[in-house]
């Protein structure tokens, strides 16, 4: 393993003499068989019929290749599991369907709800794998930054993009959205993530204003997430090696889906057949199981997977030769004083402190204020006494701000203070204005 002298991304070679360890076990073949067999009982259901515009949509996607992308094929995925319980809810089935006029109607109905349940377990298995993969990621990328306030910003920072994209797909959902449109939308926030992801290796972009914040975070890391992502870079090995399996059941479940949309409107033209009824059981079945065994796969090879060299590795060599701390003897009855001159509005003020402890142990008081133009003083933070403290202070006003720690309730003890503080400015998404960052 590369000792923290010589720190370099992890690369696709890397990756593959590691993947050679998880191969993935074939996909059934009963996947291919079965597709086929649901696109050509898609296909008898409009050759007679005309298709609307949405159906010839339906019939193109699932008749071209799936997405290069694994994260994307996942979304595709999860967009159709909600677009096929969508079809399978009772207010959406044909008319003559929800009257259960005949034993056969009845018989379907029961099939259906099986049917349901087994695409709404594999939706949640979906969710809960993607919900969890993110934060591992993110928690993982976390382990590299420095451990003061620099990585309690960039929590912050992620939780409050979060807010935003979801307000965007509330806003979406409540203006009639469609499903496809949110799942649009969706893949479209995907991107920007990875795209801020790439800026913060590169330093270009909204986080520009992070560059000097970030000093402390070993190189490697900035120049790993800047690549890893690039068509040729470390992920085009997991799509080479996990990429066809997924786009296959990708392919199947699109082709359920355009089944079942063409059946609901050319439901009264011709009933189900008992074979078909069979195909589309067996094809369920088989797609569920399928993929929820990739799921299963996927998990534990992206859980094991070393696209991160280890934070004690990468932080070790770093956090020796660019230390921010600084150190001042507070003697006995006096106080020391910081002052930060903020420009714009949801600006961070942070702070990272503690004092150089002897034989007792001491304290020192904390607190900041604000400094209006015309030099009247707001206390912000109240006056508290800590032997170690780190926290942010999130602005709402410009002007000039002073930490202050005091030594006066001393009479002996000088104190030996290491601390470090800055001040962040906001980063503004691509889309929002300032006043749009803080909700």
């Amino acid at each position: 393993m590369a000792s923290t002298e010589g720190l370099m991304p992890i690369t696709r070679a890397f990756l593959a003499s590691y993947y050679d360890k998880y191969p993935f076990p074939s996909l059934s073949h009963d996947v291919s068989r079965l597709t086929d067999q649901i696109h050509s009982m898609a296909n008898d259901l409009h050759k007679d019929s005309p298709l609307t515009q949405g159906e010839s949509s339906l019939v193109l996607e699932a008749e071209s290749h799936p997405p290069h992308k694994v994260d994307e094929n996942l979304w595709k995925n999860r967009e159709q599991l909600e677009e096929i319980l969508f079809l399978l809810e009772n207010s959406n089935w044909p008319p003559a369907l929800q009257l259960q006029s005949t034993s056969e109607d009845a018989e379907l109905v029961s099939v259906l709800g099986r049917l349901g349940e087994k695409f709404r377990c594999t939706l949640k298995s979906l969710e809960t794998f993607q919900s969890k993969n993110s934060e591992f990621v993110f928690n993982t990328v976390m382990t590299y930054m420095p451990q003061d306030f620099r990585g309690t910003l960039i929590r912050q920072q992620r939780e409050r993009s979060e807010r935003n994209k979801q307000a965007e797909v509330d806003a979406l959902i409540n203006s009639g959205g469609s499903i496809r449109d949110r799942y649009s939308l969706l893949w479209h926030q995907q991107m920007e993530r990875r795209r801020q992801l790439a800026q913060l290796g590169s330093a270009t972009g909204v986080y520009k204003t992070l560059v000097k914040y970030l000093i402390g975070v070993p190189q490697v890391l900035l120049d790993f997430v800047q690549k890893i992502n690039d068509d040729d870079g470390p992920m085009e090995e997991q799509r080479q090696r996990y990429g066809p399996p997924l786009y296959s059941l990708t392919k199947m479940v699109l082709n359920i889906r355009l089944f079942l949309s063409l059946l609901w409107r050319r439901f009264e033209a011709g009933k189900l057949s008992r074979n078909q009824i069979t195909v589309l059981e067996e094809a369920v079945d088989v797609y569920t199981s399928e993929f929820q065994r990739f799921i299963k796969f996927i998990r534990e090879v992206f859980a094991n997977s070393p696209f991160f060299i280890t934070a004690e590795e990468a932080g070790a060599l770093e956090a020796r030769k660019s230390d921010e701390h600084k150190e001042v003897s507070v003697p006995a009855g006096k106080t020391h004083e910081v002052s930060l001159t903020v420009d714009a509005i949801n600006s961070y003020i942070a702070w990272d402190f503690s004092l150089v402890q002897g034989r007792v142990d001491m304290d020192i008081g904390f607190s900041m204020e604000y400094i209006n133009p015309s030099g009247q003083r707001t206390q912000i933070l109240p006056y508290r006494r800590y032997g170690a403290n780190q926290g942010n202070f999130c602005t709402c006003l410009s002007g000039n701000y002073k930490l202050i720690w005091d030594n006066s309730y001393s009479t002996f003890f000088k104190k030996v203070l290491r601390f470090k503080v800055d001040c962040i400015p906001p980063v503004v998404e691509p889309g929002l204005s300032s006043d749009q960052v803080d909700e």
